[in-house]
């Protein structure tokens, strides 16, 4: 794992839940509320914008957490 890819990735959550009450790595759809359709297209505009990569809309709905977008994020910069 590519510390930096986790710090860079954690700035993204925190930019788009900044009110976040949990440590960022706990992150899911189910513990943040504010997690819905439009966070979620928001949060991958971020991401893509960050890494300078496209994400695979096929796959957004699988990507429910911050340990799995880290995940997917780290099979596609690397």
């Amino acid at each position: 794992m590519n510390n930096n890819t986790r710090e860079r990735l954690e700035n993204c959550f925190r930019l788009v839940f900044p009110d976040l009450k949990i440590p960022v790595d706990q992150a899911t759809t189910q513990n943040v509320a504010e997690w819905d359709s439009v966070a979620a297209i928001t949060l991958v505009n971020v991401i893509e914008e960050e890494f300078n990569f496209q994400m695979d809309f096929e796959v957004l709905a699988e990507l429910d957490s911050f340990p799995k977008v880290l995940a997917y994020v780290e099979s596609q910069v690397s």
